[in-house]
């Protein structure tokens, strides 16, 4: 169960830092309002918070979500940006969750 509790933070923690980064993106190169970037701020830094709810050493906890982050933002340019991943995309993002399934999952002493 812990397990799932902290896949489930790390996808919170990726929509928070993409979102969040999406916004003050579109604020500075897009030209959308100022309350864009600040919103986006803020989510960011609810991004931040969100990782220390990790069980995890900092680093451990980085390590993982690291590949949590490359595959979510793949899907974020595939479902928002019309980014069409191709079969190296989809095979590097597997490759990742596998490192990071074992990183996670796998029971140590």
């Amino acid at each position: 169960m812990e397990a799932i509790k902290s896949v489930l933070f790390y996808v919170l923690a990726g929509f928070c830092e993409i979102g969040g980064g999406y916004l003050v993106w579109l604020c500075l190169k897009d030209g959308k309002p100022g309350w864009y970037g600040i919103a986006g701020a803020i989510i960011l830094a609810t991004y931040g918070y969100v990782m220390t709810l990790q069980p995890f050493t900092f680093g451990k906890a980085y390590a993982v979500y690291g590949g949590i982050f490359i595959v979510m933002a793949l899907l974020w340019a595939w479902k928002v940006d019309h980014f069409k991943p191709d079969k190296y995309d989809i095979i590097g993002a597997l490759i990742i969750l596998t490192g990071v399934s074992i990183i996670l999952f796998v029971p140590r002493k």
